[in-house]
């Protein structure tokens, strides 16, 4: 899960349009972020095994992205997942597919402050215990929600101003890998718990899948590639593939140096990845970069969350106090403080006795229900066009969502189920679109 970028329209500002392998480029940034930065922790238990895992979700995730792409083409003007929903599936689904999203970046935002926590506590170490940790992810919160609150060029310019500082973390953790690479150390970290692939790789899906949130991105090229025709479907595959050489070889740098009993223990892997081997002023400087990362992951996706809050209000499918049909675009204070006091209840509703349990809790409800909406979009896709390709893509897609949500475990099915079904019963509320807003 990264941030979301704000890109300008290249013929709006007297520039050229962008080529597949440039676009590629892109939406391989929107994906690489601090979604990363605590994985190999939660995959610990799976161990370097989970090597596996990481083809799978991304070979699942190239199809996901195809998916996106050929709605993009199909529907530039769409306004998102819950456009893309609302008009293959009735305004119901889209309704669905909006408070969801919503609640997807809302608790992601929240998972993302524990892990630039973890790395802030490679330096202050109190924050390891459930209390700081928790009083730290509300500090993280409170400056993007209020950087938001100014406006969200504020939210966005954080945001953007990270990204290259991000990518430092993963590029020191494979240079180290490279240099001390252990096949003993990788081997002996295959299956820690002695499960069989056939338990501790499903397991281990929703977990890696939280790296790829973000490959929809792929359906906003359409209006940037030189032909989005041809040129959205290769960005978007080549996207995710090159996000899935960067975090496999991430992946394996750590469990290639580090045993995973000790990466268990850990709060900021690839800096305990740098200090094996670099040294601790270096694991200092990549501790430092994750936690400047992950700020403005958060603020991209407080940004997300308003937005697509914002937009869900204009529609009818949230109260008016997070915008209005009768001022499109335009965002009232009321927004980002209720969002901001809904992530700090899910702080302190979601403690746990260490940042990496927390963390695997948030990722995991927040992961599912998101393979879900990208279900829904797999069928929205199949209705939307008569193409057999299309079609046997968007047939893919669904078995694979499907397939990911029941590898899941019950405790992160649970919190899908839940927000779907107190999204049903707000339903009769808002099933009537608001005056000037036309049902699909």
């Amino acid at each position: 899960m990264s941030q979301t970028e704000v890109i300008p329209l290249p013929a709006q500002h007297g520039g050229r349009k962008l080529g597949w392998r440039l676009a590629a480029l892109v939406v391989a940034g929107n994906m690489i972020g601090s979604g990363i930065y605590l994985a190999p922790v939660s995959l610990a238990t799976v161990g370097s095994s989970s090597l596996i895992g990481w083809l799978i979700c991304g070979a699942g995730a190239m199809v996901l992205a195809a998916v996106f792409a050929a709605l993009g083409r199909l529907q530039p003007d769409a306004d998102g997942l819950s456009d893309f929903t609302g008009r293959g599936l009735g305004r119901f689904l889209g309704y669905q597919t909006a408070v969801a999203y919503w609640a997807v970046s809302l608790t992601g935002n929240v998972a993302v402050a524990i892990a630039g926590t973890g790395y802030l506590a490679f330096f202050l170490p109190i924050l390891k215990t459930p209390v700081w940790a928790a009083a730290s992810n509300l500090v993280l919160i409170a400056v993007t929600t209020t950087a938001y609150a100014f406006g969200a060029r504020w939210a966005a310019r954080l945001g953007a101003a990270t990204l290259a500082i991000g990518l430092l973390p993963i590029v020191l953790a494979v240079a180290a890998g490279v240099i001390a690479f252990s096949p003993d150390v990788f081997a002996g970290s295959w299956s820690p718990e002695s499960k069989p692939l056939v338990e501790s790789v499903p397991a281990s899906l929703v977990i890696i899948f939280w790296s790829f949130l973000g490959l929809e991105s792929a359906a906003a090229l359409s209006k940037l590639t030189r032909n989005p025709a041809r040129d959205v479907g290769r960005a978007g595959v080549g996207g995710v593939a090159l996000a899935v050489v960067v975090y496999i070889a991430a992946c394996v740098a750590v469990f290639g140096v580090i045993p995973a009993g000790d990466l268990a223990h850990s709060t900021s892997p690839f800096a305990d990845l740098a200090a094996r081997v670099f040294g601790a002023s270096i694991a200092g400087l990549v501790a430092a970069c994750a936690v400047l990362k992950a700020t403005g992951t958060i603020s991209g996706w407080t940004l997300l969350g308003g937005e697509t809050a914002r937009s869900a209000a204009e529609q009818g499918y949230l109260p008016r106090v997070f915008g209005s049909p009768a001022t499109p675009g335009r965002l009232p204070l009321s927004n980002p403080l209720i969002n901001g006091a809904i992530m700090a209840a899910l702080i302190v509703a979601s403690i746990q006795p260490t940042l990496a349990e927390q963390f695997n809790l948030l990722i995991g409800a927040c992961t599912v229900l998101t393979i879900c909406l990208y279900g829904l979009c797999s069928v929205a896709l199949w209705r939307a066009t008569r193409s057999t390709a299309a079609r046997v893509l968007a047939a893919i897609g669904l078995v694979f969502s499907v397939g990911a949500v029941v590898a899941a475990s019950p405790g992160s099915i649970i919190p899908a189920i839940v927000v779907f079904v107190l999204a049903s019963f707000a339903w009769p509320l808002v099933k009537r679109p608001p005056s000037g807003v036309a049902a699909p």
